[in-house]
């Protein structure tokens, strides 16, 4: 009887073994890239004992927000500024972005230059906002100089 089922809905079955194999290869895709998604919690708690915070935006998306004392290094330019970040590759690293897409290729980037402790902030900048979570900006250099004439 279900092979009966099975012969007259093929094209059902086929989508399903397909649909099974991306949610596998997806759920394979981060354990073997060498980084550890996190959520806003984990960030947090990374965060609070010192992780290394790294935003990989645009600089004119940095200057909108950013997470605590991030260090801002595009994604393009990673490769040149690899000097900016902690000498010891075992320090935590929490990699974002505004979605989380850039932050994972430089997170994979990371992992093939001997870093063995990153993180990738799933959902970036946007679910840390989400969560209710503060975002940092950086004073102009007006606000700078009235500050120190106070």
């Amino acid at each position: 009887m279900f092979s009966e089922f099975v012969e007259e809905q093929t094209l059902l079955f086929v989508a399903l073994a397909i649909i099974i194999a991306m949610l596998v290869y997806s759920y394979l895709a981060d354990r073997l890239a060498g980084f550890k998604p996190v959520s806003t919690d984990e960030a947090t708690r990374l965060f609070n004992d010192g992780a290394f915070l790294l935003d990989v935006r645009a600089s004119n998306e940095y200057k909108d927000g950013f997470i605590g004392d991030a260090k801002n290094i595009p994604v393009s330019d990673l490769k040149d500024r690899l000097n900016l970040l902690p000498k010891d590759k075992s320090k935590p690293i929490v990699v974002y972005c505004l979605s989380g897409i850039r932050s994972s290729k430089a997170a994979s980037a990371l992992v093939k230059e001997g870093y063995t402790s990153v993180f990738n902030l799933s959902g970036g900048i946007n679910a840390w906002k989400a969560a209710g979570l503060p975002v940092a900006k950086a004073k102009s250099k007006k606000a700078k100089k009235k500050a120190s004439t106070k």
